[in-house]
């Protein structure tokens, strides 16, 4: 095994701060919506649109740090040996193989995670945002003469939510799958990574 450095400060410092945000969404999200009582309904509201705001902040900066570094590249879809990758968490994982795709610091996603991570970041946030944004200010809206449904609002922001809430529990799941169950946890808190050849292309 060869460790190379893949996440540095900011990535570890947005992601565990990104989680921790949805996480906190989600749960108090889903009391909102009378799913459960833990907060009370207006502590909810209001650490649900605190933590909302807080993450639109720091997507500001992580958008900044994407495009000035280029990092956004990571994010570009390929089709290049995604049969080999689907194959291996169908099959080959539970027969003890190595994973075909080979992490290097230019290609730090397989195939499936470009893919999955362009849906969460074209599909699902915006629903989310967008949906969220319109329920917050529905009462500016309507006095502005856009009168939209608000009982639509809501279902399109509860999709949103069930997505985002089953993209979580994937991605807690895939973290499980390295060589070592916490192989892919350690790397996102100490930013390097273990790898058979850093030298081999994805």
């Amino acid at each position: 095994m060869e460790r190379i450095y893949i996440f540095t400060r900011f990535e570890r410092f947005w992601h565990w701060t990104q989680a921790l945000l949805i996480i906190i969404m989600l749960v108090t999200g889903f009391e909102i919506h009378g799913t459960y009582k833990l907060l009370g309904f207006a502590k909810a509201d209001q650490l649900h649109t605190s933590a909302a705001w807080a993450l639109i902040t720091l997507w500001v900066f992580a958008i900044f740090w994407h495009f000035t570094t280029g990092e956004w590249r990571q994010y570009i879809p390929t089709m290049k040996n995604i049969d080999k990758v689907v194959r291996h968490y169908a099959w080959g994982i539970f027969q003890g193989e190595p994973h075909p795709f080979k992490v290097t610091r230019a290609r730090k996603h397989n195939p499936m995670q470009a893919q999955a991570y362009l849906a969460v970041k074209v599909l699902i946030n915006p629903l989310i945002w967008i949906s969220g944004l319109a329920y917050l200010y529905y009462n500016e809206l309507e006095a502005a003469g856009m009168a939209l449904n608000l009982g639509t609002i809501a279902l399109f922001h509860t999709i949103g939510a069930f997505m985002m809430l089953a993209f979580l529990i994937g991605h807690v799941y895939l973290i499980t799958t390295g060589h070592t169950v916490t192989a892919h946890l350690k790397a996102m808190v100490t930013g390097w990574d273990e790898t058979e050849d850093s030298k081999q292309a994805p």
